[in-house]
């Protein structure tokens, strides 16, 4: 029977499964004056049934010709016909074609488009101020189908055999080494080496004047970083890290890096941070080059972040794939998990898994929502797919992975890692085949453990508490509403306890799976931590007297990273309004000592939050609380290095600065501030690289039309991204209206880059000082908005919308996007509404407390 009606889903998205693409000869000639690209494929496929149709991707590409050629068969020729709302292109055959190896052979036409996806372009100035232009591609989740016809979904695997057809003074990179250049009818062809089995997200070319480094050679793979030129000055650190990363995964994972080259490549315009191409991995330019001498601690952390991350997905998403997007965690939340492992050996002084628990609190943020989403979660629509980088595929993954990982051991959990890509490698996977290998090898029932970790929202909260000589232990789920919501859902939650037990510590481990258990606990006990080494995904109320033994035995018997969870814990109770806040202000007195910039990190963020929901007649008095609090410590770090700290106490240096002179509003800071600046401008190793960001952020707070015109200019003239971005994103800190109308304007008149605009209106919304003046402009501009910028980026925009923390403008926003019908994809917006909700509630239910007389020094 014919299954040309047959799709193998009733999802209109999903392409039929009767015929099947093996291989692709992808030949493109990008016109980069035009700003188009002319092409021509031959696809291999094995016709499964016969049938008169195929069905394959294809969007905003013009198809000029479609024919099949067969074993002994006159080759059939294609009526084509588009179908743009489902993005697929609709081949119809006279005659049926018969099960067997067919080539398919399409011409087609395109355009390099400026929404940084799909097959498109990107600009910068050279040296001499001319404009230039590159051509790169970023096709995760579904925009392949932008550049080439071809089946776009994961789970067709096929090899690629890639040609580029350029100008002779260009260069051209893809995933695989180049077999052959040569000049053909004044242009240059250059053939690259077919590809490994991978999914169609994954392939990459980049067209343009770009330079290289000299290879280093990681086994026999070589390595090399990319820029426009001029910027080779800046790929040292980049480069070392890609090397020790890739060397680190190919001894963990136990298989060789599976490609035959592998180039790293700055983009000037690039709409996320970077994208995991086989062999030729792209970045956004701040997220693969710097300055080493001039880059804060926290900017080199994020270029070995970045970098390892792409790198661990040559393996987890490249080599092994998920089979739809609903499993897209298996490729995200492992490479966080795993930048997070390759980092931490690489530089085991920056203590990566203790700075990792912001990013686990900044997931907690989300996942205690209502309108939160359980890890994997259905896809659809590609908008759908877009939706699903977030924090909680990222973040939230690799955190219950590092909880499994403590639960059966490291060395167990490499094993079982080991195990699932020697079975998968070249294919597709799902997370029952993970928990299998995992189990396998643990001897443990995974799937057990972990299916209420990723198929079910949200996590728990603990709530411990002593009733004489039992420890009570009890779980529900945590959400900032929790007053307004009831829930049954239950976790099997690997909980680690200490008890202090006069001179000796005593360490429990048990599975809670109940609603409640108790532990009988042993005499002299007098304290007790829950989540012992913060590796647990929940939220811990130590309640009652319970907090008030930990306090009195002191915090600095407590890790880092268990201090930092208490705090964390303590304020998002407070959020959800089972802590007073005052209760909370009382805790936060009792950090004036502390010196980890994780635990400084939580205090200073709800500090933030207060800002931005507090009335302006009370902001005074939590200027004078943060002062209160951050104070002392300044006055003890000082403004300067001392011989033998650490970066990560040089960074908290420049965040407790940066938040006294701006949430402290402290004048003494803001003329410290300047003075600094000044001697910092006539010479730059005046001032430690950590401070220099928080003294751009204070005088960006206070500064006028004068200043302005500086930081704008110092933008425009930049010599690394880093700076760039500094600078630009100083110009939303502003606080006169007239300066922050022209940001606002810059955002949409071509002087910003796309790829950041969005987060610069995002920034101005969360502005106190311009968040009505930005939200009114984006009511305005809306419709030019979603036309310039990145699908992403405008999500990501849209962020900003949580800090419109006021009853009024909480209600107009709703209005606005109800009746523009907006949908960002997924539960994003829903989420954004709900974050917007909790914090006009919170404002509304302890606004008493921002009183003068509720804060105290």
């Amino acid at each position: 029977m014919s299954v040309d009606n047959i799709s193998g889903s009733n999802d209109p998205y999903r392409l039929p499964r009767h015929v099947i693409p093996t291989r692709y000869d992808l030949r493109l000639e990008p016109d980069l004056s035009t700003a188009t690209f002319t092409g021509h494929v031959t696809i291999t496929v094995t016709v499964l049934q016969a049938t008169q149709t195929i069905l394959l991707n294809a969007v905003d590409l013009a198809l000029q010709s479609a024919v099949v050629e067969g074993p002994n068969r006159q080759p059939l020729k294609a009526s084509i016909e588009l179908e743009p709302k489902t993005q697929r292109a609709r081949l119809s055959f006279q005659e049926a074609i018969d099960p067997d190896e067919w080539k398919l052979v399409l011409s087609f036409e395109g355009k390099l488009n400026d929404q940084l996806r799909g097959f498109y372009r990107s600009t910068y100035k050279d040296s001499s101020g001319a404009m230039q232009t590159l051509a790169a591609t970023q096709f995760e989740a579904t925009d392949a189908r932008r550049a080439f016809p071809c089946w776009d979904e994961p789970d067709f695997k096929a090899i690629f055999a890639t040609t580029l057809v350029i100008d002779p003074r260009l260069t051209a990179v893809s995933n695989t080494t180049v077999l052959s250049e040569s000049i053909e009818h004044n242009k240059k062809v250059v053939r690259f080496a077919d590809s490994i089995n991978m999914s169609t997200y994954l392939v990459a070319f980049i067209v343009g004047q770009i330079e290289a480094t000299t290879p280093v050679y990681v086994g026999k793979t070589p390595l090399r970083l990319w820029t426009i030129p001029g910027k080779q000055p800046l790929t040292s650190f980049g480069q070392e890290i890609a090397a020790a990363s890739l060397k680190f995964f190919e001894d963990y994972y136990g298989v060789a890096y599976p490609g035959d080259k592998l180039d790293l490549l700055a983009i000037p315009d690039f709409a996320s941070g970077a994208m995991e191409n086989l062999g030729a991995i792209t970045f956004r330019e701040t997220a693969l080059l710097v300055d080493q001498r001039t880059g804060t601690h926290a900017e080199l952390e994020r270029i070995a972040d970045v970098v390892a991350h792409e790198n661990a997905h040559m393996w987890f998403g490249d080599l092994v794939t998920m089979s739809w997007w609903n499993g897209l965690w298996l490729n995200e939340a492992f490479a966080t998990f795993m930048e997070m492992l390759a980092v931490d050996a690489w530089k085991p002084e920056w203590k990566r898994w203790e700075t990792f628990s912001v990013a686990r609190a900044a997931a907690f943020s989300v996942d205690g929502l209502m309108s939160t989403r359980p890890i994997e979660f259905p896809v659809h629509a590609p908008k759908d797919a877009d939706a699903m980088f977030d924090i909680l595929t990222y973040e939230k993954g690799a955190s219950v992975l590092r909880m499994l990982e403590q639960h059966i051991g490291p060395v167990v959990f490499r094993d079982g890692v080991r195990q699932y890509l020697r079975a998968h490698a070249y294919g597709n996977a799902d997370t029952k085949d993970l928990w299998t290998a995992l189990g396998t090898v643990a001897r443990q029932p995974v799937p057990e453990l972990m299916d209420g970790w990723i198929f079910q929202p949200g996590f728990p909260l603990v709530t411990a508490e002593v009733c004489g000589q039992e420890l009570q232990l009890s779980q529900q789920r945590f959400t900032y509403l929790m007053q307004q919501s009831v829930s049954e859902q239950l976790w099997q939650i690997p909980v680690q306890i200490r008890l202090n037990i006069g001179d000796r510590v005593e360490h429990r481990r048990l599975l809670l799976t109940e609603r409640e258990t108790t532990i009988g606990l042993p005499a002299g006990v007098i304290s007790i931590f829950v989540n012992e080494g913060g590796h647990g995904f929940y939220r811990v109320r130590h309640h009652g007297a319970l907090l008030q033994l930990l306090l009195d035995q002191g915090l600095d018997r407590l890790a880092a990273m268990e201090r930092f969870n208490l705090i964390s814990d303590a304020w998002a109770t407070t959020v959800a309004g089972l802590m007073p806040l005052p209760d909370y202000f009382q805790l936060t007195a009792r950090f004036k000592d502390e010196r980890d910039r994780n635990v400084w990190t939580v205090l200073l963020d709800s500090f933030s939050f207060l800002n931005r929901i507090t009335t302006p007649e009370n902001r005074v008095a939590l200027e004078a609380l943060v002062c209160g609090r951050v104070g002392l410590v300044v006055k003890e770090l000082g403004w300067d290095p001392k011989p033998g700290e650490s970066d990560l106490v040089r960074q908290l240096r420049g965040d407790l600065i940066g938040a006294l002179g701006k949430l402290g509003n402290d004048p003494a800071t803001q003329q410290q501030a300047a003075e600094r600046y000044q001697q910092y401008r006539k010479d730059p190793s005046t001032a430690d690289a950590n401070v220099v960001p928080a003294l751009v952020a204070i005088l960006a707070h206070v500064g006028d039309e004068a200043r302005y015109e500086e930081f704008s200019e110092r933008y425009r003239t930049a010599s690394t991204p880093q700076e760039e971005r500094r600078y630009l994103f100083s110009l939303a800190a502003f606080r006169p209206k007239e300066l922050l109308k022209r940001t606002l304007t810059r955002t949409i008149n071509g002087e910003i880059r796309t790829q950041d605009a969005p987060f610069i209106v995002g920034a101005l919304m969360m502005n106190v000082d311009g968040r009505e003046q930005a939200w009114e402009f984006v009511k305005a501009n809306w419709d030019q908005m979603d036309r310039l910028f990145p699908k992403q980026g405008l999500r990501r925009m849209c962020g900003g919308i949580v800090g419109l923390a006021t009853p009024e403008l909480e209600q107009d926003v709703r209005a606005f996007f109800a009746a523009r019908k907006i949908d960002l994809g997924g539960k994003t917006l829903e989420q954004y509404f709900e974050q917007l909700r909790i914090a006009v509630s919170f404002r509304e239910r302890e606004g008493g407390a921002l009183q003068p007389l509720g804060l105290t020094r």
